[in-house]
């Protein structure tokens, strides 16, 4: 599945809840499905800068993909990172970093987060993509 279809199945699921508390809870929920990272990951290298909430995110190279796992200390911030990681997990670098994330703004997310929660979600793209720029860079070399 491409990035694009995935962030169109997203806005699919989104668009049968009227309210916000509604998609509120369908974060949680996506939070409490994530894969549990491996301990050994929430470490101070894999902390994001410029979350509120502390958020550990991994990245391994496999097959030319770029494969994300991540957690959080807080629930929302969890789910929200486990949306990032279903859209831009299990691509390459490439499609990573030229990634247009319009779900975020179809689905209502941006407008409904804190300053706090913007800023954070911000964080933890610039991250992944880093982690992509990253990995790209060693394709290149190769």
């Amino acid at each position: 599945m491409t990035i694009n279809e995935i962030q169109d199945q997203i806005i699919e699921e989104f668009s049968i809840f009227d309210d916000w508390m509604d998609k509120y809870s369908y974060v949680i929920d996506l939070a409490n499905d994530m894969p549990i990272i491996d301990i050994n990951k929430k470490n101070e290298k894999n902390l994001i800068n410029g979350c509120q909430s502390k958020v550990w995110l991994d990245a391994k190279f496999k097959d030319n993909k770029v494969i994300f796992a991540a957690d959080s200390d807080a629930i929302i911030t969890k789910g929200i990172i486990s949306l990032l990681i279903r859209v831009l997990s299990n691509h390459s670098p490439e499609e990573i970093i030229n990634a247009n994330l319009y779900f975020l703004d179809k689905i209502g997310l941006r407008e409904n987060l804190s300053p706090n929660r913007s800023n954070g979600l911000n964080a933890m793209i610039k991250q992944m993509k880093m982690y992509a720029i990253a990995y790209n860079q060693k394709l290149k070399q190769l």
